[in-house]
Formats: structure tokens, sequence, C-alpha cells
């Protein structure tokens, strides 16, 4: 299946379903930085509500600016959108400040945690909270919080800063669980971490969108790892999407075993630690 999204702003392309509106789409856009640099060259994507949609793709393809084109952040890298536009819960996103996107339900998770390291746990935790007030429902949000990360909770006078790894993972999703986003975006949460504590975010994950019902958009290096918990896939190249469809059949698919999963034709799997480049096949870059 190809990515060809509907041009027409407002109008569902229909991906996921044909009846339900996606709560995002990103239709056709193209990012530059420094006026020069083009990064995003026409990409379109969809996340239905209550989805967990993994974007996949090797180091350069553009997974990190598609996520900050979501949320905001590319003026402050001297990045722009100059073509195509994206819509949030029926709304086109223009030009609006981060800050404002956070107010709408867009919380996204950085990569490598960035955490306020010289500040408490719970510190961290009520900058999560910032846009809310102090009501019963946040006391309750953060039982929550702690009933997915209990470890935390014998954390709260420490500084983030001397936290494992893992615990600011734990911290990060936290912290943003507290703003009740409708969509958390979540880019390389397995980066720096070791298999049994990705094992255990990534089942935590899962919970948080099964019991939350938090859409979920996942950017992630480890493929096998990233579908298992998704329902849906889009695999970039180049700044563009070359596949996409539903976990099944990505799991399914050659290329996609080839080239991320590292199974080959025979079923055996491929070691590409000492190959610099290799190809992939020409249709995806047709």
């Amino acid at each position: 299946m190809r990515n060809d999204l509907c041009s027409v702003p407002g109008r569902s392309p229909g991906r996921f379903t044909n009846e339900t509106m996606p709560l995002l789409t990103v239709n056709n856009i193209e990012v530059v930085y420094n006026h020069v640099i083009l990064v995003l060259k026409g990409l379109s994507l969809q996340v239905d509500e209550g989805a967990i949609v993994s974007l996949l793709g090797s180091n350069g393809a553009g997974k990190t600016t598609t996520l900050k084109a979501i949320s905001g952040f590319l003026p402050l890298e001297e990045g722009e959108i100059t073509d195509g536009w994206i819509e949030f819960d029926g709304r086109s996103l223009g030009g609006e400040p981060p800050h404002k996107r956070v107010r709408q339900g867009i919380f996204q998770v950085l990569e490598g945690r960035r955490i306020f390291e010289e500040l408490t746990v719970e510190e961290n935790l009520t900058c999560g909270a910032y846009i809310r007030k102090k009501t019963p429902a946040l006391k309750d949000d953060l039982a929550k919080c702690f009933s997915y990360f209990p470890v935390l909770q014998g954390r709260l006078k420490r500084t983030a800063g001397y936290l494992s790894g893992g615990e600011q993972q734990m911290l990060a999703i936290s912290r943003a669980l507290l703003a009740r986003p409708k969509l958390m975006m979540l880019d390389e949460p397995s980066l720096g971490l070791a298999p049994i504590l990705v094992d255990e975010i990534f089942g935590i994950i899962r919970d948080i969108n099964k019991n939350e019902g938090t859409t979920i958009l996942l950017v992630e290096q480890n493929a096998q790892i990233a579908l298992s918990v998704s329902t849906y896939g889009f695999i970039m190249e180049n700044g563009r999407v070359v596949l996409d469809g539903p976990v099944e059949r990505l799991l399914n698919d050659p290329d996609v075993q080839e080239f991320y999963l590292g199974v080959g034709a025979s079923g055996t799997r491929k070691n590409y630690r000492d190959i610099k480049h290799y190809k992939r096949r020409k249709r995806w870059l047709s």
C-alpha cells in the first residue's frame, strides 16, 4: 500500500477506517531547515484515535523532524513547514506555537528523555501538570502514574539527574501523562536502555494506551518491539513514507523482514554490522 492521502484539508483519507475521522492527519508536508536543507519531501500519514502507530526508518530518514513538525518545535531549530498541512482533532494546527498544541492535547516525549535534571522528580512531575489546575483529579492522575511506575513514588525528593536511564524514561512518560494528552508522541523510548527495561517500558506503553485511551505515535529504531505494541506502521526513507499498513502486513512483508527485522528470505537473520550501505529495493524509492 502506498501513502496517498487526499490533499483537501478537512477530509479524511480513510487510511484506518472509512467511518471515523483520524485524530491526526499530516498531509504532504515539506520541511526545510535554514531555508536550504529539505528534510521532509511530501510526507503524509494519519493516526486514528486510540491507536498505537509506529513510525520506523533508518537514521536520517526524518522521523524526529516529523514529530517536531507536529509538536511545533521546528522554529526552535530554524526549521519550517513550507508546504502541506497538519490537522489535529478536526482543527488545522497552522502556525500555532508548541504551548498551544500542548493545550490542544499534543505532548512529545523527546529523544533522550530531556527531563529537568537539576529538579527533583516531584518538581518534574509538577511541570507536566503545569497547564492544569490543582484538583482532586490531578492527585488521582499522580497516583495512576505511580501505579504504572511505582519506583518513582520512592524517588519524589531525589534530584532527577541522579536517576537511572530507565527511571528517567519512566519520569518523562509520567510527566507527559500528567498533561492528559490526547496524543502522546514518543521519540526512541528504548534508547540506551537494557533489554529487560525496554520490555517493561513498552509493556507499560501498551497498558497506557489500553487503560487511558491515549493515542500514541511511536518513533523507534527497534522495529521488532515497536511493531509488537502497534496496530499500524509507517516506514520512512529519505523524508518520505515508502510503505505503510497494518502491523500484520508489515511483519509479513519481505522488505520489512530484510531491512528492519534482519530476516532474509531463508528465514535466517542477517548481520549488517560490517556493511556500511545497502540498497532498498527500487520500488521503495519510486
